[in-house]
């Protein structure tokens, strides 16, 4: 599977672990609420767009801050939240997401 489609996995899989914990109203939007379905759509743009194709360093490491300030704190709130437990639902996905973040820009 290539790098992209990989990480729009893994946000997809954060997110939806992340809404499933804190927002009730998560029925519509592929088991999201509202705003996690916005966010999400936000970050698979994001992702799509970004500058360095499959040679992306992780967002973390990244130069370049291509998410707006709002966006970007929900982003690490999901983040935070999820990362830990992507190893107990997601196993793969979590060991690939922290093996690119070792990976040399």
């Amino acid at each position: 599977m290539a790098r992209i489609e990989r990480e729009k996995k893994t946000i997809e899989y954060m997110i939806h672990i992340y809404c499933g914990a804190f927002h009730n109203d998560a029925s519509k939007a592929g088991g999201l609420c509202g705003g996690c379905g916005e966010l999400l759509k936000y970050a698979t743009e994001r992702l799509e767009r970004c500058t360095f194709g499959e040679n992306k360093p992780a967002c973390s490491k990244c130069k370049i801050h291509c998410y707006k300030k709002d966006m970007r704190d929900k982003i690490k709130a999901v983040m935070r939240y999820s990362g830990p437990r992507m190893m107990i639902y997601h196993p793969w996905l979590a060991f690939m997401h922290i093996l690119d973040s070792f990976k040399k820009t």
